[in-house]
């Protein structure tokens, strides 16, 4: 039987070391096949509370991420699908087009919120849950989910904070890959003015 697939989804707004260890730290555990980092071309929780950076520079964030990274893939399912990103399609989509059962990759903030997710309880019969927490923490699956808790290192990183940095000049070194830095930088994604201007996603 082929193993399992990850999926990790996000806004990766941008991407950093954070969510690259989430995912790896899931997929040596789980002994996946891969991790898909399931880039939102729309996401709905979001999208209504601040500008979100186009999906395409999120996505090719992504993918300069994770270069030379074996077992993590950039995906841009939800990106083809266009419209608002709701997990429960792209996992549809994945077990129809691989054939794979499916884990879902999150962290124990996250978990906590899976209720308010659209169509929660189709979600909760077709997915294995990844719910990845701090070493020594007391974090737990969701209840009714058929889930695992998965050890990974924490640092204290957040797109948020990497946005406020690529702003105000502090130092992004060791919080995201090079690359991404980078490229950030050449298309001036998070420059004060080019946000300020930037059309509500």
């Amino acid at each position: 039987m082929s193993a399992p697939i990850g999926v990790f989804g996000g806004t990766f707004d941008p991407p950093h070391i954070g969510h690259l260890i989430v995912a790896l730290h899931a997929r040596h555990h789980l002994a996946l096949d891969r991790v898909l980092l399931v880039v939102a071309n729309r996401p709905w929780q979001k999208a209504d509370l601040r500008a979100v950076t186009s999906a395409e520079h999120r996505l090719a964030m992504v993918e300069l991420a994770i270069v030379g990274v074996d077992g993590l893939e950039a995906s841009d399912i939800e990106i083809r699908r266009g419209g608002h990103s709701f997990t429960i399609d792209t996992v549809l989509e994945l077990e129809r087009t691989t054939g794979r059962e499916v884990v879902l990759v999150l962290g124990q903030d996250a978990a906590a919120g899976l209720e308010t997710w659209e169509r929660t309880e189709e979600l909760r019969g077709r997915v294995t849950l990844a719910v990845v927490d701090r070493p020594g923490a007391s974090g737990t699956a969701p209840r009714g989910w058929h889930s695992v808790v998965v050890e990974a290192p924490w640092l204290e990183v957040s797109s948020t904070d990497l946005r406020a940095r690529f702003g105000d000049g502090r130092p992004l070194e060791f919080l995201t890959p090079p690359a991404v830095i980078d490229y950030a930088r050449r298309h001036r994604l998070y420059d004060p003015a080019r946000v300020s201007e930037r059309p509500e996603a």
